[in-house]
């Protein structure tokens, strides 16, 4: 393999992978960074490969056609596909977690297990996949209470129930009415834990790890945090939710004993371990594990190291050594999701995006569901369009450069939080 000139394969389509392409184009090792399949502003930026992100195969085929160095694997699910073990069959270099270890994204109660016989603190919790008994524990549960769809499910598959009605209703149409797919085949029934949420990254290398800026996204879709859940409106980093004294505790109480779990599973963790928190009056508890970075928290986290990430990726990838820590910018990033009027339900496509010739310094323009027309104009293709991302010295000047950016993009159906960092700025 090539340690410079390198050619690196960013998979998926949206928001993350748009960042992820961005950052590893700046580093100097590389040479060229190429997208599958990408998404409308992706393919004006970098070469596109009309290679779907849930075959194995001809993303296999396409890495070893292209002689490709390093393949950084965005989405979950081609990760739960066990895209890692295929590329690694035949000797491609490939960023993430093989599908062994994505079980801890792919199947919730696979977790809520792995976290109790480990004793990580996370919310009282049952798994069923027979309506009868999960009805008979709801009956046991204080309100609100959760229910979540196993399986993968983008992000939506959790339902914060305020009433038994309504959560009766929900595991019945997970189970029976199969409301989330296989997804939710089986259900996962938990505590409703109060306070903060807050998000830690991590880049692995078997029980190795380093951390990246502590972030807090926005999940639910109207201002004040009202309204369902998304699969995010806005994050901004870094939050003075969690210390360093804090963050030392969580390192020795969640992820140390996560990754040695792992181990002695059986499961050589490499990749993104990205760590959902809730920080309570008790303690911080695990909500869940993904094993990718966050959207929309990778458009604030990123941007704020200051090293080539590109040498890190690639030892994770090779179950090398990290850094000790990554060097860090003294700087504050937000995004601002632009979204489609009516998400996370339905909602328009197809609507042409006007978007100025020139961006200032301060700002980043991250396409997420958009697509291309024959005739090349860029347009809306889901609910999550765009992210505006602002950054600065401070959170106020990250955020003035976020909204402006928000307010300079336009298509008929834009829609967007206003508020996104409501909750630092009434800590300061």
């Amino acid at each position: 393999m090539n340690e410079k000139n390198l050619k690196v394969l960013v998979l998926g389509s949206g928001g993350r992978e748009h960042t992820l392409a961005k950052i590893c184009a700046q580093s100097p090792l590389v040479q060229e960074v190429l997208v599958a399949p990408g998404n409308g502003g992706m393919n004006q930026e970098f070469r596109s490969l009309s290679v779907s992100v849930e075959d194995n195969e001809k993303i296999v085929q396409a890495a070893r056609d292209e002689a490709i160095d390093l393949v950084v694997v965005g989405p979950e699910v081609p990760l739960c596909n066990g895209v890692v073990d295929e590329l690694n069959k035949v000797g491609v270099l490939a960023y993430g977690p093989d599908a062994q270890s994505a079980r801890l994204e792919g199947s919730k109660a696979f977790t809520k297990d792995f976290l109790a016989r480990h004793n990580i603190p996370t919310a009282e919790y049952r798994n069923f996949t027979e309506v009868e008994p999960a009805i008979e524990y709801l009956q046991t549960c204080s309100l609100p209470v959760v229910v979540k769809a196993s399986g993968l499910a983008a992000g939506k598959g959790v339902i914060i129930c305020q009433s038994k009605e309504e959560a009766e209703k929900e595991v019945r149409d997970m189970l029976c009415g199969n409301s989330f797919g296989t997804s939710g085949s089986e259900v996962v029934i938990e505590e409703f834990l109060e306070g903060e949420e807050a998000s830690l990254h991590l880049i692995c290398s078997g029980e190795e790890y380093v951390a990246l800026p502590m972030s807090q996204d926005h999940k639910k879709v109207g201002e004040g945090d009202t309204g369902p859940n998304t699969g995010g409106m806005g994050a901004y980093a870094p939050t003075s939710l969690v210390s360093s004294v804090m963050l030392k505790e969580y390192e020795e109480t969640i992820v140390q004993p996560t990754l040695s779990g792992l181990k002695s599973e059986g499961m050589n963790f490499r990749g993104t371990l990205y760590v959902g928190l809730m920080l309570t009056k008790s303690g911080p508890k695990v909500l869940e594990f993904n094993v990718r970075f966050g959207d929309p928290e990778t458009q604030v986290i990123l941007p704020l190291v200051e090293q080539d990430l590109v040498p890190v990726l690639m030892a994770s990838a090779k179950g090398e050594s990290l850094p000790k820590k990554l060097e860090i910018k003294k700087e504050y990033a937000m995004v601002v999701v632009l979204a489609s009027k009516g998400y996370p339900s339905s909602y328009p496509k197809g609507e042409k995006i006007i978007v100025p010739s020139t961006l200032p310094s301060s700002s980043i323009l991250i396409h997420a569901g958009t697509t291309s027309t024959p005739d090349g104009e860029v347009v809306s293709a889901g609910g999550r369009v765009l992210g505006a991302v602002g950054t600065g010295g401070s959170l106020d000047d990250a955020k003035s450069a976020a909204y402006k950016l928000c307010d300079a993009v336009s298509f008929p159906s834009k829609y967007y939080r206003k508020d996104i960092g409501y909750r630092e700025f009434e800590r300061q």
